[in-house]
């Protein structure tokens, strides 16, 4: 089986490789001892709230705040 490179750095992947595949739109691509590797990149629920959480500009730290503001007595009263 072979992919050829295209004069803009693309390359397409064999339908008998993507059909095992249906689901993935995202590769992770690494060389591996002179060798490339493609991993499937299956985006978990997490991955998915992170980016709903970075479009709007909230940031880790705000997240932490707002859990250490829930968690404290104030937050009670």
């Amino acid at each position: 089986m072979f992919a050829r490179l295209t004069a803009d750095n693309r390359i397409t992947l064999p339908d008998s490789v993507v059909c095992d595949f249906p689901d993935v739109q995202v590769f992770d691509v690494v060389n591996e001892d002179g060798r490339i590797v493609l991993t499937p990149v299956i985006p978990s629920k997490a991955d998915a709230v992170r980016a709903k959480l970075a479009v709007r500009g909230i940031t880790e730290s705000d997240v932490a705040d707002a859990v250490a503001w829930a968690r404290s007595s104030k937050a009670h009263q």
